[in-house]
């Protein structure tokens, strides 16, 4: 059995209150963007030897305007009060980008004085139809624990089709870190694999106390070396448009531009369309519609 990091696995243990998960998540967050960023980055002067890579405590206490013991304390998971004002000032030294200072507030159980309304998501009949309505376009919708809770027939005939797999397996995540056919068909799977894992620690923050969400990712730290690795790393990214490539076994390779349809306020749940690239993958995709009829 594959033993995954402590550190990691403290997040999914029975033990401990919510708020408590998120402190040692937190710190550990923190740590990490630390030992990115270098005095150069910020403006402050390279003095001494450096046991660890990155800023020191009391150069990100500086650049926050708060107390280098106070901050300590932070990076120690203790149960200590933190304001707004406070993690927008850490968020600015640490050089956090925009998705990095939600993750950085949602850990830290916090508004984010820019605000953002809270997720509504519905899968709806009239969603249903549109996910019909979409073929010969392949469309899946997800929530963003990556569960698959909708799809239509050509997307499920791209992926080799989803009804071999129990609906607890139908986990983008999941198949894609411990199912070897879901790995031949993501054909950049190594950048498709850590993208993902990204966006699960962002989502995994805002429902840290939610038992689906710890349960998939213990599941996928004993299963996955791999996945233990690029969750170690702490990064963290937004969802966006973009190209991916599939090899399917019955019409070969297909090259898509896919994009995001939002059911709901904030991104969560969502429509993925996959839009062919070329005339070869337009063609193929018309062939994989056509084995339905």
């Amino acid at each position: 059995m594959t033993t995954a990091p402590a550190s990691s696995l403290e997040l999914v243990a029975p033990v401990g209150k919510p708020g408590d998960l998120r402190r040692r998540e937190l710190a550990a967050f923190l740590r990490s963007r630390r030992e990115r960023i270098s005095p150069e980055q910020v403006g402050l002067p390279s003095i001494g030897r450096r046991r660890t890579p990155g800023l020191r405590r009391e150069e990100v206490a500086q650049l926050a305007a708060v107390g280098v013991t106070w901050y300590t304390w932070l990076e120690q998971a203790r149960d200590i009060q933190v304001s707004a004002q406070v993690l927008d000032a850490i968020a600015r030294g640490l050089l956090l980008n925009q998705v990095e200072r939600q993750h950085l507030f949602a850990l830290a159980g916090a508004a984010d004085p820019i605000g953002s309304p809270r997720e509504c998501p519905v899968v709806t009949p009239p969603v249903r139809a549109v996910l019909d309505q979409l073929s010969p376009m392949p469309a899946v919708v997800l929530n963003a624990r990556f569960d698959i809770i909708g799809f239509n027939d050509v997307y499920s005939r791209l992926c080799g089709g989803l009804e071999r797999f129990e609906p607890e397996q139908r986990n983008l995540m999941w198949l894609a870190f411990t199912d070897p056919a879901w790995r031949e068909l993501l054909v950049d799977w190594d950048v498709a694999a850590r993208h993902m894992t990204a966006k699960f620690r962002v989502a995994l923050a805002e429902h840290v106390a939610e038992p689906g969400y710890k349960s998939l990712l213990k599941r996928l730290l004993l299963a996955s070396p791999e996945f233990a690795e690029a969750w170690e790393q702490h990064d963290v990214t937004g969802t966006s448009e973009g190209t991916k490539r599939f090899l399917n076994s019955a019409v070969g390779l297909l090259n898509f531009e896919y994009t995001n349809l939002w059911l709901g306020p904030r991104p969560g749940y969502r429509m993925i369309t996959y839009i062919p690239a070329d005339p070869v993958t337009k063609a193929r995709v018309e062939q994989l519609a056509a084995m339905g009829q």
